[in-house]
């Protein structure tokens, strides 16, 4: 059976769409906009519907447009796959790779396999994403990156997920502080000390936040920065302490101090569930987990 229009079609129309606008969509198609107009007037007698609401500046879908637009976007990004895959058959290769990763991931323990993946493939560009971890879950789910780091729990596992890493989460504290020479320290003593969070998003903060929900205790929130340096000039002057993974910790102004009950957190290299993996993105993944034990 033929069908009633082609994919250039459905991308003229999808276009006008994001674009609420034939000059607009034309300028971006870099065709003329009486050929955008033309096309959408065709798509429209074909289907015998209305789809787009025309007013003097602005477009706008008609319900009918936004079934065909939710349709239009899935068959459009289905058929950019299988180009990509066909083109791959070739031994072309998608040219980056967008990658997520928290910003104590990024900077202490990934730099190392971002440079050696790039040294072995120095024609694909990376792409790196710093944000809190539940932000990366949901831009991975979303389709804005292909790859990011996640928490390996019950919240990411619509993901496909591959464990990375299991840290301990201790308490960062000056080396002058009374907690520094100790082996462990209880969240009861933990949370009557000022003290330094990342933002909400983050796995820092989520750590303490569900810390508090188990202890019933309330966090004394002296400051609070997504800043990893910040943190820790705060943490060295004194005025207040925090959590860190153990590597992020290592340094001779500061101590890292277990929990009486110690704290694991277990991360994961995650992409979307049924997603198609490029040549170049499965590459950066078999990559990154064959050499996971140097994390």
């Amino acid at each position: 059976m033929a069908l009633p229009f082609d994919l250039r079609a459905l991308r003229v129309f999808v276009t006008v769409a994001d674009r609420a606008g034939f000059s607009a969509a034309a300028r971006e198609l870099h065709v003329a906009q009486s050929a955008v107009s033309q096309t959408i007037a065709n798509l429209e007698r074909q289907l015998e519907l209305t789809l787009l609401h025309r007013h003097e500046r602005r477009i706008a879908l008609t319900p009918e447009g936004e079934a065909l637009y939710t349709h239009a976007s899935e068959l459009l990004e289905r058929a950019q796959a299988a180009h990509l895959a066909m083109q791959e058959l070739h031994g072309l290769v998608k040219g980056e790779v967008r990658i997520g990763i928290p910003s104590m991931l990024g900077s202490y323990y990934f730099p190392p396999l971002l440079m050696g993946f790039k040294a072995q493939h120095p024609g694909i560009r990376l792409t790196v994403v710093e944000a809190g971890a539940r932000r990366l879950q949901s831009m991975i789910a979303g389709g804005e990156l292909d790859l990011g780091v996640v928490i390996d729990d019950e919240q990411s596992g619509h993901l496909e997920r591959r464990r990375l890493i299991r840290e301990e989460m201790v308490i960062c504290v000056p080396c002058s502080h009374s907690f520094a020479g100790r082996r462990s320290v209880s969240a009861s003593e933990f949370f009557q000390e000022p003290l330094v969070l990342f933002q909400d998003g983050y796995f820092h903060r989520e750590f303490v936040d569900a810390l508090s929900r188990q202890t019933g205790l309330v966090a004394n929130i002296a400051f609070q920065s997504n800043l990893i340096p910040l943190t820790k000039a705060i943490v060295r002057q004194g005025f207040g302490i925090t959590t860190f993974l153990r590597r992020v910790v290592d340094e001779p102004e500061l101590a890292a101090v277990s929990f009486d009950s110690p704290a694991w957190l277990d991360l994961s290299l995650a992409w979307a569930r049924g997603a198609y993996l490029s040549r170049a993105e499965q590459a950066f993944v078999d990559f990154v987990l064959s050499r996971r034990e140097a994390l």
